[in-house]
């Protein structure tokens, strides 16, 4: 159980950086802070994922307000940008995630908690209200519409409905035509229609972005009920239609005990990583897949099969497992030849194929599962693999030293660069993570082909993997700086550094030999690790390129980066390869250092990427699954339970 007290939650500042997400397993979710104080777009009670057209966030927030002994007082916190109202955060008393989230009020001698409840494999979510003390009181509840894209904006306009129609004990309201209509429940309570606008809310975390920050949401009325000390009174908001035998009670007991199990019933980091993990595997088409992050829930290739092995295999979801690396696989070689449109996120990335060989491996390594590999997977392997050799992937190509040359320069670590606030860079030409994922693909492709009695198509890929290697050496290593360059082209190499270097070493297939791989640890030891991931440091003057202190302060031209939390697993294989067993102690003092973080920002999860220095506010998305699934990965191959994580926090595990 996660714990925020009054001290946190009457400090707008900070609570309103303190947020949680409920995923329903079919691609939707609800999102907010800890206050209810939306600071991002994409925060909201209900966004749901229709089985065919796009996401849409139907029900943003609700409204409360509670009336005792002839007096009125409004609950809810809102920024408007030059005020904070109403200051329902004055009365905020205690905010608990059991899993569910629950917020509670003090208001005139009583105490009134709300907890959230996304149900899992429904577009829906309830709404609980319980009341202590010795009197009644009177609630209302408005629900604020939003009905767009969770990355769009609404403004008042003209073409919203304003009916709302009774259908038995249900209110259903459809403000655009074309939309899916909302049902809402309220057991006992009247219902008064009342549209109005609510106008002008800013979202502070689009403000730092420079995003769009302002919002209008449409309330249609609302909600007026009687509560009673000891009773719990659930609101229900269902896209369509309720079903008639929903007994809302039951389902947040439900979801309670479901979310619970996904962590072994335990609590600290390890379950919380779990239960987390879980929010990412969301239903695909007739099996299963992977979104990246949230709130954009987007389907990326690349970053799915980069976080399936922590995600499935170090969750021993085996099954899971299988069935998402045969989408992915369908996915890779759809999109493998020059002039095939891309049909999801990242299938075309320059590296896409070569991260698939590596799930492979990583799946064959937790499995033992020869015949699925060998009825399944051996001629994708064959072909992507080939595809790659004859220069039949769009914007990939050999060189004649071998080393595989991309046109696209993107950053590896994808759109959270730019969410995050981290600077572009151009990386056409030969980028170091590149050349070690091909070389890692070719030895494991051999492996396979070997296998298969495939021995003079093993013995080619091989051969091609020894030219590329020693023509790497050659263009990347520099003694000078003790580590590797970033990227070389025409113009040169660039030697910022930066942690994608760390493929060389922490890939299945090392390419740099143990006394190059230690220099370059020591200096990404120094300058590059932080208690919350990896960062980079871009050199604006060459001459300083490597010359972080000691502990890590960073000298002249040396501009400090994001820290990525995905970059942990990469960091510690590398170092656990190098320097044995004595490494995993190194692994578990960061992880310790590292635990307390699922207890503050997005609460029980791992954001896409932290502020390089201290205090390292979180930064991008609000949850990562490819964070999440390095983390847990690495938790998992150390093989024990890291301590207690402590902050603010009172869990234990």
């Amino acid at each position: 159980m996660l714990r925020l007290g009054a001290e946190v939650l009457r400090d707008v500042a900070l609570a309103s950086r303190c947020e949680w997400l409920l995923a329903d397993g079919l691609g939707g979710w609800a999102a907010d802070s800890v206050l209810g104080l939306h600071t991002r777009a994409g925060h909201g009670l209900l966004v749901v994922a229709p089985p065919s057209g796009p996401r849409l966030l139907l029900l943003s927030k609700v409204e409360e307000a509670l009336s005792c002994e002839g007096t009125r007082h409004e609950l809810g916190t809102n920024d408007y940008g030059d005020a904070v109202h109403p200051r329902g955060f004055e009365r905020a008393d205690a905010f608990v995630l059991d899993p569910l989230p629950t917020l509670t009020w003090e208001v005139a001698g009583r105490r009134l908690s709300r907890t959230v409840a996304r149900l899992h494999g429904e577009p829906a979510v309830v709404l609980a209200y319980q009341l202590e003390g010795a009197e009644p009181a009177t609630l209302e509840v408005r629900p604020l519409l939003a009905y767009r894209a969770p990355d769009a904006r609404q403004h008042e306009n003209a073409s919203v409905g304003t009916a709302s129609t009774r259908a038995g004990q249900d209110v259903i309201v459809q403000p655009y035509e074309g939309c899916p209509p909302l049902a809402l429940r309220m057991a006992g309570a009247s219902w008064e229609a009342d549209p109005v606008w609510y106008r002008s809310f800013r979202y502070a975390r689009e403000t730092e972005h420079g995003m769009a920050d302002r919002e209008d949401l449409y309330s249609p009325g609302l909600f007026r009920v009687v509560l009673r000390p000891g009773t719990t009174v659930p609101l229900v908001a269902w896209a369509n239609a309720i079903p008639s035998a929903t007994d809302p009670i039951a389902r947040v007991a439900n979801e309670r005990r479901r979310v619970r199990a996904l962590g072994d019933a335990g609590e600290g980091l390890v379950p919380d990583l779990r239960r987390a993990a879980d929010a990412f595997l969301v239903r695909g088409g007739a099996g299963r897949a992977i979104v990246s992050g949230y709130p954009s829930a987007v389907r990326s290739v690349r970053e799915a099969l980069i976080a399936l092995p922590g995600l499935c295999l170090a969750r021993g979801r085996h099954d899971e497992a299988r069935t998402v690396l045969l989408s992915l696989t369908a996915q890779i070689e759809a999109s493998g030849t020059k002039g095939r449109a891309s049909e999801e996120a990242g299938a075309d990335a320059p590296d896409a194929g070569l991260w698939w060989v590596v799930a492979l491996e990583r799946f064959r390594d937790a499995t033992g599962d020869q015949e699925f590999i060998r009825s399944k997977m051996q001629g994708p392997l064959l072909a992507i693999l080939e595809s790659y050799r004859a220069g039949a992937r769009r914007g990939v190509g050999v060189s004649a030293e071998g080393l595989l040359a991309h046109e696209d320069g993107a950053n590896p670590l994808g759109p959270a660069l730019e969410a995050a606030g981290g600077p572009a860079s151009d990386r056409r030409g030969f980028a170091v993570e590149v050349q070690a994922l091909w070389y890692s693909a070719l030895l494991i492709g051999a492996e396979f082909a070997r296998a298969a009695g495939q021995s003079a198509r093993a013995g080619e890929w091989a051969a091609l993997a020894a030219r590329a290697r020693e023509s790497f050496l050659r263009a990347f290593w520099s003694d000078r700086h003790g580590y590797l360059a970033d990227v070389v082209n025409a113009s040169g190499a660039d030697f910022s550094l930066r942690p994608h270097q760390l493929h060389a070493i922490g890939l299945p297939h090392a390419l740099l030999p143990r006394d190059k791989a230690q220099r370059v640890l020591e200096i990404v030891r120094r300058a590059l690790v932080t208690p919350v991931g990896l960062r980079s440091l871009a050199a604006t003057d060459p001459r300083y390129a490597g010359t972080a202190g000691p502990e890590g302060v960073a000298g002249p031209g040396l501009d400090r980066g994001a820290a990525w939390p995905c970059l942990a697993g990469l960091y510690f294989d590398s170092l656990i390869r190098v320097n044995g067993e004595a490494a995993k102690a190194e692994a578990w003092r960061w992880l310790d250092e590292f635990a307390p973080r699922l207890g503050e920002g997005t609460l029980a999860t791992i954001p896409a990427a932290f502020e390089g220095d201290a205090p390292h506010r979180p930064l991008g998305e609000m949850a990562s699954a490819r964070a999440v699934a390095e983390v847990l990965r690495l938790v998992t191959r150390l093989g024990r339970r890291p301590t207690a994580r402590t902050g603010r926090s009172d869990a234990r595990g």
